[in-house]
């Protein structure tokens, strides 16, 4: 009998070799690589093939390929579908990850339920609860349908018998680190384990046009554990994010075949279960101090979605050689370049100070037009000046002290109005050519300078409803 082969593999990026290191060469992490034996040859590994085609396909001209739009069946759960682009599409594989105890398998046990309450027919595979525990599960968030079939399995081949026999529109996988296949020699979990359920998986979904969702395991710096290929080889990938000592929870599509990745869903997590926040600009603003020096609310849009959130700033004299720019939600980055800005364009002396930039209820920003609500933060900390409480300020900073030019301002702007504040500091070249609602100012600003001189070189009356 011949000796079987080992090798071994990185558990965090896939990389492989004939010995052990103890420093993994393509991800540069210590002690992730385990031994594993190398598989027998195999049967032809089964491919997949999508309707209308066959398995001796030909390549045909774009031109006379027929156009089939996959309709979308909704999962009921408005925040989900804004995240995934509209719903499901049948046929997807989408991969949820997210920290433990966040409440990945809560969401997608609620999704299930909703889904089957209207007619669908779901299964929800675990492999990390029995049935039992997973009834205590739907008991507490008042799940009771009979389309919804649960299993407890870990076999990959049996749970395709199952898939076949009970035909469902939705399958959930609760996790993909606990699925196995027998033909594959390492434990579950492992790269090769991961790697071959997920292309199983996609066969499924593919073949039979089942939408299908995986639970992925995270690792200690926040990304999906297994292979950088898995978030490859799914059509969506989702992170679902939030503090465990908070009550929200934010879900965000980082990859989306269907759909924008610029979207974000906002829930709470009660006793009940998940329910959505269909206002968060209220919730991320209700616990803003009014008149303190370092605030300022910008505008932000999260895909179709305006978010108002407020930009925190505290700066003050450094204690070492070095001034520390830290940032939590922001670029820290962006933080250097708009301090550079305001040291050289507006005078302020900011070399020797140490800045400290948040945005406030654990949103991540990245676009331009939070710049200006930036630099207004930072010199109002700086001078000890409090901005308006009842303004929002929206612009992007040229380095050459400039306020350009933003999208979809008259979205922005009515946003700020249903809130209650009472004027908008805007780009100069984004006035004209739309409707201001009534009961809010808008004025116009073309340097960081004239947006300093109106809101910290003076306070305007009135305050947001939502200020206690």
């Amino acid at each position: 009998m011949a000796k079987r082969k080992t090798k071994f593999v990185c558990q965090e990026c896939g990389y492989e070799s004939t010995k052990w290191m103890g420093k993994c060469p393509g991800c540069q992490n210590w002690n992730t690589l385990v031994e594993e034996f190398e598989a027998a040859p195999a049967e032809k590994r089964r491919g997949f093939v999508t309707s209308g085609t066959t398995a001796s396909s030909k390549p045909q001209p774009i031109t006379k390929i027929e156009r089939k739009d996959e309709r979308r069946f909704d999962t009921h759960i408005n925040e989900l579908n804004r995240v995934l682009g509209g719903g499901i599409v049948p046929g997807s594989l989408v991969l949820v990850g997210g920290d433990p105890g966040i409440g990945k398998s809560t969401l997608l046990l609620q999704v299930s339920a909703e889904i089957a309450k209207h007619g669908k027919r779901v299964l929800y595979i675990s492999g990390e609860e029995s049935v039992k525990q997973t009834k205590l599960r739907a008991d507490r968030l008042n799940i009771s349908t009979d389309e919804l079939f649960v299993l407890a399995e870990t076999d990959v081949e049996h749970i395709e018998k199952v898939i076949e026999e009970i035909n469902p529109t939705l399958v959930v996988i609760d996790s993909i680190q606990t699925v196995y296949l027998d033909h594959v020699t390492s434990a579950p979990g492992s790269v090769a384990q991961v790697r071959e359920s997920t292309a199983a998986f996609m066969r499924i979904a593919k073949t039979k046009g089942i939408a299908i969702f995986i639970v992925g395991h995270v690792t200690k710096q926040g990304s999906i554990a297994g292979p950088r290929l898995l978030e490859h080889m799914v059509d969506s990938v989702l992170y679902f994010e939030g503090e465990r000592h908070h009550t929200y929870r934010i879900l965000r599509a980082v990859k989306n075949r269907f759909g924008s990745t610029n979207e974000m869903g906002i829930f709470e997590m009660k006793e009940v279960g998940l329910e959505e926040v269909l206002n968060p600009s209220e919730i991320f603003l209700e616990e803003r101090s009014a008149g303190a020096a370092g605030s300022a609310v910008v505008a932000s849009m999260e895909g179709t979605r305006t978010v108002l959130v407020e930009i925190q700033s505290l700066i003050s004299p450094t204690s070492f050689g070095n001034p520390r720019r830290m940032a939590t939600g922001i670029d820290h980055n962006r933080i250097s370049l708009i301090m550079a800005v305001l040291e050289k364009r507006v005078g302020m002396m900011l070399q020797n100070q140490d800045a400290y930039v948040k945005v406030a209820g654990g949103v991540r920003l990245d676009e331009p037009s939070i710049d200006l609500a930036i630099a207004v933060a930072i010199a109002s900390s700086f001078r000890d000046a409090p901005a308006p409480p009842a303004d929002v300020i929206i612009g992007e900073v040229g380095l050459t002290g400039e306020v350009r030019r933003v999208s979809r301002i008259e979205q922005r702007v009515s946003e700020a109005s249903k809130l209650g504040f009472k004027r908008v500091i805007v780009p100069e070249r984004n006035l004209g050519g739309w409707d201001i609602p009534d009961g809010i100012e808008v004025a116009g600003v073309n340097t960081v300078s004239e947006a300093l001189e109106i809101t910290i070189g003076g306070a305007s009356s009135g305050s947001p409803r939502f200020e206690l």
